[in-house]
This record gives C-alpha cells, structure tokens and sequence, in this order.
C-alpha cells in the first residue's frame, strides 16, 4: 500500500501586513525581527559568489 502525499493547507488566512498600519514604530520592529533572516541571506548570497 502506498502512501499518499501531504496536503497543504490552503486555507486563506488574514495577513497582518494588509491590517497593520506602518507607523516608523512598527517598521522599525519588523526591521529588527527579520536581522537572522538577512544575515541567513546574505550568507547565502556570498556562499553563491566563492
């Protein structure tokens, strides 16, 4: 018997970026929550480049 695939979910889901005003606060938080991300990212930019 073979296994069936994972579903995703797809069910929409009401974003928070559409709903939250962008005050300098709230950009300025979300710049500081995504620092690993970027770092995540430029470490795999410069890894492409060697």
């Amino acid at each position: 018997m073979s296994q069936q695939p994972e579903t995703k979910d797809l069910t929409p889901r009401r974003s928070s970026v559409m709903f939250e005003p962008a005050t300098p606060d709230a950009c300025r938080r979300d710049y500081e929550e995504g620092a690993d991300v970027r770092a995540r990212f430029d470490q795999q930019i410069q890894g492409g480049r060697r």
